[in-house]
């Protein structure tokens, strides 16, 4: 602690130099917090649905087939089967062409039994039920469109060619996915003249140990019929959704590991040119009587604040980028439900940029140090 203001002077006399490497390692951090992040949004988002007890159940063919509405009566049947919803893709852009995000029509009779950990207040799932035109908005489309509770909006439909007018009735809670807005399937089905298609059922059943019970029951009452089913539980049916991804996180991972590499090979050279031209100044150091170990640790000490400081820009603005990318866009589909920096991440990438500070300051300052006093002022002078 003696050393500090030693260290924070040092730092200062070159702010340049400083600056630009502080800089050089915050942006190689920013790129290595939001690569590493996604597998492990990946990760958490299948995590956090390993005990749902819902089930989507869906065309055989494909998402894009639609499912006949007298299905939903026939799976109500099941014993094991608690509740059941239409889901009805709607594709709606509010103002611009930008503005798109999923929005989707949903039966209204069942929303706190299927949906029980999306935070519906029940007062929001009473307005829901009374008004037609009610509708519930994730928290990243509240704050992105600025939205209040009470609020009308018009969605311009691009899946069916009719503008809906909604009034926003609540706000979804955390665990629900952040750009999403639901609204009622019958007012839907009287704006298009009860000419919409089911995109998929949601399936809730009684307990955990009734899912695979109900998903035979379900795909054995469909089966040879013009529309057979394939009905998976809510994990499978997300890690099939982001199945096409996974070479892209293996890309992301390798990519980050290659970041980190150069910017410490950058960093290691910088310092290496900045140690150069202070031989004299550790010489004359040493000669006032500091050690060897003392001057390493003050070397080692610039090289870690500057890593640190960078690491911790660094992470500021990989959280403000993945808190952007998840309330301004749907692109990152499955991964809109999470894009966030994990606090994991932060805390290795920060760890990350302080090792990449010491290595960088370690190899110059150690063959620095090795040099005898008078060979190095002789050098200089």
């Amino acid at each position: 602690m003696k050393y500090t203001r030693l260290v924070l002077v040092n730092l200062v006399r070159n702010r340049r130099r400083t600056l630009l490497t502080t800089i050089a390692i915050a942006i190689s951090m920013l790129a290595f917090a939001i690569l590493i992040s996604l597998p492990g949004i990946a990760a958490s988002i299948l995590r956090d649905r390993a005990g749902s007890l819902r089930l989507f159940c869906h065309s055989k063919a494909g998402l894009f087939y639609s499912l006949p509405q007298a299905y939903r009566q026939r799976i109500e049947t099941i014993p094991e089967v608690e509740a059941v919803s239409a889901f009805v893709f709607f594709g709606g852009i509010y103002h611009l062409p930008t503005d798109q995000f999923p929005n989707a029509a949903v039966d209204h009779d069942h929303l706190e039994q299927i949906w029980p950990d999306w935070g519906i207040s029940n007062s929001a799932a009473a307005d829901f039920r009374k008004l037609r035109t009610a509708c519930l908005v994730g928290p990243a489309l509240m704050t992105r469109f600025n939205w209040h509770l009470g609020q009308q909006i018009a969605l311009r439909g691009t899946v069916y060619p009719v503008n809906l007018t909604l009034q926003i009735v609540g706000e979804l809670g955390d665990k629900a996915p952040p750009p999403i807005l639901l609204f009622r399937r019958d007012y839907l089905e009287e704006a298009t003249d009860h000419h919409t298609q089911i995109n998929m059922y949601f399936v809730k059943v009684d307990r955990s140990e009734s899912i695979s019970k109900a998903q035979a029951r379900i795909d054995e009452m469909f089966a040879n019929s013009s529309a057979e089913t394939q009905t998976d539980t809510e994990s499978v049916f997300f890690s099939n959704a982001l199945a096409s991804l996974r070479a892209i996180f293996a890309l992301a991972f390798a990519l980050g590991v290659v970041v980190t590499i150069v910017i410490g090979v950058v960093a290691t050279n910088t310092a290496a040119m900045a140690i150069r031209e202070r031989r004299q100044e550790m010489a004359v150091m040493r000669a006032l009587g500091f050690n060897r170990q003392s001057i390493l640790s003050l070397l080692l000490a610039e090289g870690a604040v500057m890593g640190i400081v960078g690491g911790g820009l660094g992470c500021l603005g990989a959280y403000a980028v993945l808190r952007y990318a998840a309330i301004g866009t749907a692109a990152l589909g499955p991964l809109g439900l999470a894009v966030k920096l994990p606090a994991a991440v932060a805390i290795e990438t920060i760890f990350l940029a302080a090792a990449i500070g010491l290595f960088s300051a370690l190899i110059p300052s150690v063959a620095a140090l090795r040099r005898n006093i008078v060979d190095a002022i002789r050098d200089v002078v």
